[in-house]
């Protein structure tokens, strides 16, 4: 990649920005345990698979019946 390119300048200014940061390592760590939380611990166990249950193998032809019946 040149360095005279817009794709490297951006590349750059990300990588040197990243590279020096010190408070937002802390940050950027509690961003992604928190995401972790609500995607795989939540998810767990306060959103069951509703189509699993009520579809019974055939989720395309319950979805169908459930938008066609309302």
């Amino acid at each position: 990649m040149k360095k005279n390119s817009f794709l490297y300048k951006v590349y750059d200014l990300y990588y040197d920005g990243f590279r020096n940061m010190t408070l937002g390592r802390t940050l950027w760590a509690i961003i992604l345990i928190k995401l972790f939380i609500i995607f795989a611990i939540l998810k767990v166990f306060f959103f069951p698979d509703f189509l699993k249950e009520h579809a019974e193998g055939d989720e395309a032809g319950y979805v169908a019946t459930q938008i066609l019946n309302q």
